[in-house]
């Protein structure tokens, strides 16, 4: 399958479950039968040519494979009144193949308020999303099988809650929930926790997509507007972040006439207008972050000690695990490795991740500027075993063997 192809496919995928969802409701099944029509055109298209509606084609061939899971569920169930919870909830197939995109009232129902957050999150990022349990487990911090209960526990309550397939009118209240969702996506595109690649492109431009439907949903939003204008920033650097054999580019040795001025100029223009508009959340903290970043012309240049003043404010905000890391990094390079070495002591024994290759990566990091060759390889080999990205394996590795 073409890198084309496969990110049509994904593009497409959950706007084909929510045409299922909003017609016959039954998530799972839904979603067993839109996998399975992926699966169909991955193997046809290629050979007979894509047709002239895709999203009709898979519309119309998932909601046939749906109709036979669904008739054999009813003969293994025996029971003649589950048909009618099988009847169809809004207009037929052929209205359907033509219909909107209903991706943003799938987000939302992932998002229902009978979910914990943490639930809301992860059924988001495996139906609209598209990542696999293992993917949405590691950005968690937690096991593949406590993810996969989690998972299939929120299925059933967005079942069982009776919720009808239809944008609702709390969406205020789920959409801390959507906005999480919509930055882990785009960061698995944008950072893949496993494989061989570095990036995943398609993941990354279906959380920018999601993001700007958003923005057009809720344009007077501030943290939804912190959101869009944080990807953009962040995702103008992807060109570079890569070498000619797919290796890691930190940031500090990045070409940055390879970053993408026209997502610098939107991202910046939008956390500019958006930052004095009223209370500053999360979102819009790391988003201007990202601008400092991008508008410094080298590294050299970063003003490392606003870097610092804002990740401050965002560990008040949040108590994040991984903003405290962020913060450490900043800390070293704009009052030296000392520093940022006796704090990172303060935040190694946090359960969330004591186990992250990301702490073992800073920790190399800081002991390399401060001069402790020995120990920053160490590190750096320490971090190269707890990741299951390869590219990212090779760097560390990499690191290491120089010392």
């Amino acid at each position: 399958m073409t890198v084309a192809l496969g990110e049509l496919l994904r593009e497409l995928a959950p706007q084909v479950l929510g045409a299922l969802m909003r017609r016959y409701g039954h998530f799972d099944t839904a979603e067993d039968a839109v996998q399975e029509a992926l699966l169909a055109a991955a193997e046809q298209w290629p050979v007979e040519g894509v047709p002239d509606s895709p999203r009709g084609w898979l519309i119309t061939v998932a909601s046939r494979r749906l109709t036979d899971l669904l008739r054999r569920e009813q003969a293994r169930q025996r029971r003649e009144d589950r048909v009618a919870q099988w009847a169809p909830q809004g207009e037929p197939v052929g209205e359907l193949v033509g219909g909107a995109d209903d991706t943003l009232v799938l987000l939302f129902l992932c998002c229902h308020p009978s979910l914990s957050p943490a639930s809301q999150i992860a059924l988001t990022l495996r139906a609209v999303g598209g990542l696999t349990t293992t993917e949405i487990a590691r950005a968690f911090l937690v096991p593949e099988a406590t993810m996969t209960r989690r998972i299939t526990r929120a299925k059933a309550s967005v079942k069982d809650s009776g919720a009808r397939f239809t944008m609702p009118v709390d969406r205020e209240e789920r959409l801390g929930a959507v906005l999480k969702a919509v930055y882990l996506i785009f960061n698995e595109g944008y950072a893949s926790t496993t494989g061989a690649s570095l990036q995943r492109g398609e993941l990354a431009a279906e959380g920018i997509r999601l993001a700007r439907m958003l923005h057009r949903l809720l344009p007077d939003d501030a943290e939804v507007a912190g959101l869009l204008a944080l990807l953009l920033l962040t995702d103008a650097r992807r060109p570079a972040r890569t070498g000619p054999l797919g290796e890691l580019v930190p940031m500090a040795e990045q070409d940055r006439t390879l970053w993408i001025p026209e997502l610098i100029q939107e991202g910046v223009e939008l956390i500019t207008a958006t930052l004095p508009r009223g209370p500053v959340g999360p979102y819009q903290l790391q988003a201007a972050i990202a601008a400092v970043h991008d508008e410094s012309p080298t590294a050299e240049d970063t003003d490392w000690p606003q870097i610092v003043a804002l990740y401050e404010v965002l560990l008040q905000l949040t108590g994040n695990p991984m903003v405290a890391l962020n913060h450490v990094v900043a800390v070293a390079m704009a009052r030296g490795a000392t520093e940022g070495l006796e704090l990172l002591a303060s935040i190694e024994t946090d359960e969330r991740i004591a186990d992250d290759h990301r702490l073992s990566a800073v920790r190399a990091h800081l002991l390399e500027m401060a001069g402790d060759a020995a120990g920053a390889r160490a590190a750096y080999e320490e971090a190269a075993s707890r990741t299951t990205s390869l590219p990212q394996q090779r760097y560390l590795h990499a690191r290491a063997s120089r010392l």
